[in-house]
């Protein structure tokens, strides 16, 4: 098989392919097998020390995990200080007072996207939990939930609960950990009416993957005004 390795890759062999399995595995759940020695050797025409030193790195990090006899796994995140929050619990710790506008609250089927974030298959019943997010009385964000069924019988009956974690947290539910991913962008002109800005304004989008272990309990994305949004971001906390 022809070396992928670029010619400066090759004086850093292990780190070139250090970066390769941090992308492969970047999405994959805790407990996905992570790529072979023997396939990485294949790939990448380096002795099998050098692939070793690469996933002995990863395994230091704690995004790798080695069970002997089995192989390499994606591993379970390490635990930290930090809580998972909810646009409540955000807003109220900014001293806002947090409000929603339901949008649109069904039954229906998953399309593809959405069940491989959720692990499920493709055309299950999932529920969809569109919002128009408030803080003091003023739009902050568009957020689009997706819910497997199976997991929140009755549901849909009745009143929409007031806050979704809450709601998960009563079922014990309630994500344990998370996964967002946060872009750039600017507003459609729909989101712009909604958010009370103008066409083309700049917005910050946010997709989440919210895990209970690992168990896949909600997968959302959000379109938060750039105006009024600052992401704030704690690093460190206990193993």
């Amino acid at each position: 098989m022809e070396n992928v390795l670029s010619p400066r890759g090759r004086a850093l062999k292990h780190e070139a392919i250090r970066e390769y399995v941090r992308r492969l595995v970047a999405e994959e759940l805790p407990g996905a097998p992570a790529p072979s020695e023997r396939e990485l050797v294949g790939r990448f025409g380096v002795a099998r020390m050098t692939v070793r030193q690469a996933l002995d790195a990863l395994v230091g990090e704690g995004l790798l995990e080695r069970k002997p006899g089995r192989g390499t796994f994606v591993a379970r995140p390490r635990r930290s200080s930090t809580p998972v929050l909810s646009f409540t619990d955000e807003m109220t710790g900014r001293g806002f007072a947090a409000e929603s506008q339901t949008l649109v609250l069904r039954l229906e089927q998953a399309g593809p996207g959405v069940a491989e974030a959720l692990g499920i298959t493709e055309g299950d019943a999932v529920i969809r939990w569109r919002r128009l997010r408030h803080a003091d009385g003023a739009p902050m964000s568009i957020e689009e939930v997706f819910l497997n069924e199976v997991l929140l019988p009755g549901f849909l009956k009745g009143v929409a609960p007031t806050s979704l974690y809450d709601e998960l947290g009563s079922r014990s539910l309630r994500p344990t950990w998370v996964q967002d991913t946060m872009t750039a962008d600017l507003a459609s002109p729909e989101e712009a009416s909604l958010l009370g800005l103008r066409a083309g304004a700049p917005v910050v989008r946010k997709q989440r993957r919210g895990l209970r272990e690992d168990k896949v309990i909600e997968v959302s994305r959000s379109t938060l005004r750039a105006d009024r949004y600052a992401l704030r971001i704690t690093l460190g906390g206990s193993d």
